[in-house]
């Protein structure tokens, strides 16, 4: 059965889900797009084939659909977000939800009501094939308990999501130390494509250290990471009995008896192979730890992670596991929103309970994972 949603928003976030649906016509379908701008409309509508419409009332008009995606600035996300709760429509919101932290607490008490639909959080990057078999192997038992995890792939409130999710973290106090270091650097591609000349920019780098008791998250990110070819992605994450370091894991069988191996990615359509072009998964010897669900769609990792969290929400819908929470989104925003005013003043902070806290305690038990 096809999952079917409608768009609040135009922007490049907006795409990511429009090509997901083009690409798997027969699980997604967009029942139309909401947009201001009349060429923005006609643009959709001729690039897309998609409805387009001025406001919330045309959209629901058209016909009901199972959520709506709510991908527009984090300053206006709140009001639409309850907006829809009022008419009793589930959401899935970008991230951030909102933008400060009396925004999150207020956004959470207008919808965190009995009775008061769906609202999740698209927060992809758990999600991804990688970070999916990474976090599945932290937590298979080879490591031991996690206590350290080092990353360097994604900003802010993204980067404290993994963070929390590859030490077993839920709303646990944490000291926030920062800093932020800058550097020349060569830009790279961006948005828009190739680089047309070169070009030096100053790349911020924010480090960070969240201490949660006797567990150690490290961030340490720029910006620039996201598209640059000479910036790559870590994730180191330690137990006491091993460690996963990108695509290497090491760790004991027994005291004196280690054992190495290595994730593997697992394409079709190279070299003499005829199965089309897309991920088959991830596998860590003869253990597959990730299986593309989208196969044999040709989409890329983060359209994988985004089409897993549209395929969730049904489910989360009905009560099942959630994609991403509003409460585990505000808290990791909330995390964020500390880490930078470290970075800018210097001092240590400490994070207290939020009123989401117990939710997010209670998510991370359902999921099996003990801190």
């Amino acid at each position: 059965m096809s999952v079917t949603f409608g768009i609040v928003g135009s922007g490049w976030r907006s795409e990511f889900f429009l090509r997901i649906a083009a690409a798997m016509p027969d699980r997604f379908t967009v029942t139309g797009l909401v947009t201001r701008s009349a060429d923005t409309a006609a643009d959709i509508e001729r690039s897309w084939g998609v409805r387009a419409h001025a406001d919330l009332d045309g959209l629901l008009a058209a016909g009901p659909p199972d959520f709506v995606v709510v991908s527009v600035p984090r300053d206006v996300a709140p009001g639409i977000i309850v907006d829809l709760v009022d008419r009793g429509v589930p959401v899935l919101t970008e991230t951030p939800p909102a933008g400060s932290l009396d925004d999150l607490v207020a956004l959470w008490e207008r919808v965190q009501r009995p009775g008061a639909p769906t609202v999740q959080v698209a927060e992809q990057y758990h999600l991804s094939p990688l970070l999916t078999a990474q976090l599945a192997v932290a937590h298979s038992g080879r490591l031991g308990r996690p206590t350290q995890a080092l990353v360097a792939q994604c900003h802010d409130y993204h980067g404290v999501s993994v963070i929390r999710r590859a030490l077993g973290i839920g709303a646990d106090d944490a000291e926030v130390t920062a800093s932020v270091f800058r550097s020349p650097l060569v830009a790279g591609p961006g948005r828009g494509g190739d680089p047309t000349d070169e070009r030096t920019v100053t790349a911020t780098q924010t480090t960070a250290r969240f201490t949660f008791g006797d567990r150690l998250g490290v961030y340490d990110f720029a910006g620039e990471q996201y598209f640059s070819w000479i910036r790559g992605n870590r994730l180191l994450i330690r137990g006491e009995r091993g460690e996963i370091e990108n695509t290497e894991v090491r760790w004991l069988r027994r005291f004196d008896e280690p054992a190495f191996a290595s994730l593997r990615r697992v394409m079709t359509g190279e070299g003499g192979n005829l199965e089309g072009m897309f991920l088959r998964g991830i596998a860590l010897g003869d253990e597959w730890v990730f299986g593309n669900p989208f196969r044999p769609a040709r989409i890329n990792d983060d359209e994988i992670a985004i089409a897993r969290m549209l395929d969730g929400m049904p489910r989360a819908i009905a009560g099942d596991a959630p994609v991403y929470s509003l409460a585990e989104a505000s808290q990791d925003h909330y995390l964020a929103l500390l880490m930078q005013r470290a970075a800018e003043t210097g001092n240590t902070l400490r994070s207290t309970r939020q009123p989401w806290a117990d939710v997010v305690d209670g998510e991370l038990h359902a999921r099996g994972v003990s801190g």
